[in-house]
């Protein structure tokens, strides 16, 4: 097994920074759903002790293989306390370095986590507090992310077949 493959799998054995953070001042989403990698992050601020925003953590969500499951895990790690202008400044092939060289084939994961910081460091500004309901309302799925505006849901029919006898 090789160095690289042995550090994906200690990663994603143990991802750091998985799943939504409900806190979150920015959120960024990027990813295709016709290809199936799609990737989410939140990132929550802090002023440090110079008064400069930096990044107090990063958290993910994706439909991707292990390598961007990996990078990901990474990523978020590698962000924490850099101010968003340091953040932006981090490359994919930068983000994915503490698992080594990517083969050309999983660059792309490392692009798709890079394009997620991007879409969530687009604006210094945190997210506006959600105005108050009195339903219980619920954050859209990564899935629901990509549903054009006003798509409703398709019907499927699933036929099942008796199996051949025979």
């Amino acid at each position: 097994m090789s160095d690289l493959q042995q550090r994906i799998e200690a990663a994603i054995a143990t991802p750091k920074n998985l799943g939504e953070m409900s806190d979150a001042d920015s959120v960024g989403t990027v990813g295709s759903p016709e290809c199936g990698d799609m990737l989410r992050m939140w990132v929550k601020f802090r002023e440090d002790e110079q008064g400069r925003q930096v990044i107090d953590r990063a958290t993910f969500q994706t439909f991707g293989c292990q390598t961007a499951i990996a990078v990901a895990s990474v990523a978020t790690e590698l962000v924490a306390g850099k101010t968003v202008e340091e953040a932006l400044a981090m490359s994919g092939e930068e983000l994915s370095a503490p698992l080594g060289a990517l083969p050309p084939m999983k660059i792309h994961c490392a692009q798709l986590v890079e394009g997620a910081l991007r879409s969530a460091l687009a604006s210094e500004k945190p997210a506006p507090e959600p105005a108050p309901s009195t339903a219980p309302s619920q954050a859209p799925s990564l899935v629901d992310s990509f549903r054009p505006a006003g798509a409703g849901e398709r019907k499927v029919q699933v036929v099942l077949k008796s199996p051949k006898v025979s």
